[in-house]
């Protein structure tokens, strides 16, 4: 169990004081009946009964003290309560995973689109994300020279929103890497749930899983924007093959011209341009598809994407449970003084 407010747990120790202070008063009512009274007092608060008088039963005397009990019990627990604590529950759902993974090489700098292509790029994603189907959870993974996970799969979409808008241009271009980065995050997303538990899913991958008809994993699928150049290893096709034999589609979106530009890079003028070919061999290995950023349709991205029953641990406020049973003890120790007094109808 896990609290939101855990420095409240200091209220727990107001109990103790609690009873004290209760205690001297009751002592000090009975000091005052038994001076009216005329009877002598004990500092013990047992009072002086007649020879005659038999002493009370242990039980009897355990019925007396549970009222007692059960209310100090209650404002613990009440006070336990004004943590806010957490229970970590499984809760099924119904859940697709979609990694938009962004090329954040130098050449993304280029300016062939308005206003640049990095920026084109976000703004494709952006409207992928608007269009995010209920139960789809998004992550973002940007890459230059390696990969680099940047947001893990949520349902908070302005968190992921937030992602793509930090995101920049930056030395060189590994496509291998950040497909390899985004199937890290696909993994990485769907270990959190437990493996036959409110699932349809197979059984959890081993370090060489054998390899499965491309797009057959429907519940996940990656989403790549880039100009499709690139200048280091592992090899971009190579890395796709090992999407495809993991059942994971990718849909390639390019962000350029095949006009290209000249970009001043540390003083260096390259000439760049959008290579479609090598987006196209990507997504035809996965069985993805190919767009173009300037003519993306937002919607198409999640049509081959399909939703699947899972389960995930998730922190639940219980708050309200742990203050019910509190107030159902308090309600429990008055009916129990009130028997005890005969006072009950």
């Amino acid at each position: 169990m896990t609290f939101v407010w855990p420095p409240m747990l200091l209220a727990v120790l107001i109990v103790p004081l609690g009873v004290i202070v209760a205690r001297r008063i009751d002592d000090r009512r009975r000091q005052r009946m038994a001076a009216l009274s005329g009877q002598g007092w004990s500092g013990g608060g047992a009072r002086a009964g007649s020879a005659g008088a038999s002493a009370p039963g242990r039980n009897t005397r355990l019925l007396d003290r549970l009222p007692g009990v059960l209310t100090i019990v209650a404002f613990v627990v009440l006070a336990v309560a004004l943590a806010r604590p957490q229970a970590t529950v499984s809760l099924p759902r119904i859940e697709g995973t979609v990694v938009l993974t962004f090329d954040v090489s130098g050449s993304m700098a280029a300016d062939d689109v308005t206003p640049s292509r990095m920026e084109a790029a976000k703004v494709a994603a952006k409207s992928i994300v608007d269009r995010r189907p209920q139960g789809v959870v998004v992550g973002v993974v940007a890459f230059s020279d390696s990969g680099l996970s940047i947001q893990t799969p949520t349902n908070d979409q302005a968190a992921v929103l937030q992602a793509i808008d930090r995101l920049g241009p930056a030395r060189g271009t590994s496509l291998g890497q950040g497909i390899l980065a985004s199937l890290g995050a696909i993994a990485q997303a769907e270990s959190d749930t437990p493996a036959g538990y409110y699932s349809n899913r197979s059984a959890a991958p081993t370090d060489s899983p054998p390899p499965v008809a491309p797009g057959s994993h429907d519940a996940a699928e990656i989403v790549l924007f880039s100009d499709g150049e690139n200048n280091e290893r592992p090899e971009p096709l190579a890395a796709a093959q090992t999407a495809a034999d993991l059942g994971i589609r990718i849909q390639t979106i390019g962000v350029g011209t095949a006009a290209g530009t000249t970009l001043d890079l540390d003083g260096f003028r390259v000439q760049t341009q959008l290579d479609e070919d090598l987006l196209r061999q990507i997504a035809d290995v996965t069985t993805g598809a190919y767009q173009p950023a300037a003519e993306l349709d937002p919607g198409a991205v999640y049509t081959t994407l399909a939703q699947r029953l899972v389960a995930r641990d998730e922190a639940l406020e219980i708050t309200a449970l742990v203050a019910g049973a509190g107030l159902v003890l308090l309600i429990v120790a008055g009916v129990t003084s009130l028997a005890r007094s005969g006072r009950l109808p």
